[in-house]
């Protein structure tokens, strides 16, 4: 059995691989038509890190109101975030919003970051918790987008990992 730091480094390894570009477009579009995607208002979304898919294009749909993902000592926060907002660099070398905090109440759908997802929904993270502290509890909609080389039988969830809605891929 592959451990999840084993996981880590081998989704990074085939990720690195990929047309992340072109992978990326294809999932804006992909994310956009979705049924999730329309119903929502409210859209988490997260700063592309290293070849991470990157979903600021959606920024450019004024119907929507869009949050990037701040840290905030152990805790994910959620702060609204525009096309052209600027950004500082975090303790985690990621690009975060300079806009005040608000309550992820407001928050319709979460698009959560993944280095990989399996089958049933959960997916691997960087292995900091943050995302699963933060959907804790969380009454609106989440999903991944992720490449379809991405998705794996299992990546052996733990007690406190939360299971993802949907999986969006190309």
């Amino acid at each position: 059995m592959e451990t999840k730091q084993q996981l880590r480094k081998w989704a990074k390894t085939e990720r690195n691989k990929l047309d992340i570009n072109s992978i990326s477009a294809k999932l804006v579009v992909a994310l956009q038509v979705s049924d999730d995607y329309k119903k929502s208002k409210h859209i988490l979304i997260f700063y592309p890190l290293d070849n991470e898919i990157n979903l600021l294009p959606l920024l450019k749909d004024n119907s929507k109101t869009f949050y990037l993902p701040k840290i905030d000592k152990e805790n994910l926060i959620c702060c609204p975030f525009s096309e052209g907002d600027k950004t500082c660099l975090s303790c985690f070398k990621t690009c975060e919003p300079l806009t005040e905090p608000c309550s992820k109440d407001l928050i319709d759908l979460v698009v959560v970051p993944a280095l990989a997802v399996d089958k049933n929904g959960y997916r691997l993270g960087y292995g900091g918790g943050f995302y699963d502290r933060f959907l804790k509890g969380f009454k609106g909609k989440t999903l991944v987008c992720i490449p379809k080389e991405l998705i794996v039988d299992n990546i052996f969830p733990e007690k406190h990992d939360i299971k993802i809605d949907k999986i969006i891929s190309v």
